[in-house]
């Protein structure tokens, strides 16, 4: 006998902060680095100058795993082609070496940005947490306009800093224009938290 399905317990997920101007939500994030927070994000309509300064964050991590790939693409390459070439079926065609490293740079060069591309792609998607096909923070009915005119500061409760109480008051020093918990459940519910008042919707 099969057990009745049982509705997904309500998790705390993360708050959001809502903001009128790119000034701003640039100036909440330094506020938030300042103050020792790390699991925060921003969002805009469009990239803003400075944030990467403003949130901390240091270079992409990204060519770390794409130089070793093309490099190994480039030995891949060499090494494939001085074996067949040279060791293992050389062709001697008019007294010419069967191995020669000019004829095969074109092969190396090929290789190489083959398994670059590789490493970019997929790289991508492990740094970027990808494919994830859904975010508490979708939750909220507000978060629609951050791609239209508003701009979101958002601070998950997996931050070792985070705490309702302080962390809501540091957002509220900021001056939002709104601030919502936001919780990771199935019907997509969230609360509210502006100006003092809770509101369920």
């Amino acid at each position: 006998m099969s057990s009745p399905t049982t509705k997904k317990k309500s998790v705390l997920s993360l708050y959001l902060a809502e903001f009128d101007s790119a000034g701003d939500v640039l100036h909440a994030a330094e506020k938030l680095h300042k103050e020792g927070y790390t699991v925060y994000d921003t969002h805009s309509p469009f990239p803003i100058h400075g944030m990467d300064k403003a949130m901390g964050l240091g270079d992409s991590k990204l060519g770390l795993l794409v130089f070793p790939a093309g490099l190994t693409g480039t030995c891949l390459a060499w090494l494939m082609m001085w074996w067949m070439n040279g060791v293992d079926y050389p062709i001697i065609i008019g007294g010419k070496p069967g191995y020669s490293l000019p004829s095969q740079i074109p092969i190396m060069f090929e290789v190489t940005i083959l398994l670059s591309a590789f490493a970019t792609v997929f790289g991508m998607f492990h740094l970027n947490r990808l494919p994830r096909h859904h975010h508490p923070v979708f939750n909220s009915e507000r978060f629609g306009s951050f791609s239209n005119d508003k701009f979101f500061v958002s601070i998950e409760s997996t931050d070792p800093k985070f705490n309702l109480e302080k962390t809501k008051a540091l957002l509220e020093s900021l001056h939002p224009t709104a601030i919502e918990l936001v919780h990771d459940d199935d019907e997509g519910g969230a609360i509210l938290l502006s100006g003092g008042e809770e509101a369920k919707h």
